[in-house]
């Protein structure tokens, strides 16, 4: 049973940076997609980030050139870099894996517990 924990959330100011951390186990993050997802209050979840086996990654458009989703091997956990950070990108942000090494379509079968980010204007 994978368990994946994020870390790295906070409150920063509009065009500020934060790095996301999900760190697993029982789950190895080089072999499978992994992804970032995100949901603020009253909204539907929003898939941020992917990357596949390949390392291949995709964005949402509301995040493309700013957020980079990459992960390190050996240290089983993958990352989520924000830059320029706007009001609008605060969610709650999950860390999730799934069971297959594709990410088209993906489901996701592990969730993270979450990591609250706050952006003010």
């Amino acid at each position: 049973q994978g368990q994946l924990v994020e870390s790295g959330g906070g409150s920063v100011q509009a065009g500020e940076s934060l790095r996301l951390s999900c760190a697993a186990s029982g789950y190895t993050v080089s072999s499978y997609c992994m992804g970032w997802v995100r949901q603020a209050p009253g909204q539907e979840r929003e898939g941020v980030a992917a990357i596949d086996r390949y390392g291949s990654t995709s964005y949402a458009d509301s995040v493309e050139g700013r957020f980079t989703i990459s992960r390190d091997n050996a240290k089983n956990t993958m990352y989520l870099q924000m830059n320029s950070l706007k009001p609008e990108d605060t969610a709650m942000y999950y860390c999730a894996a799934a069971t297959s090494w594709w990410c088209d379509n993906v489901r996701y079968n592990y969730w993270g517990q979450g990591t609250q980010v706050t952006v003010s204007s």
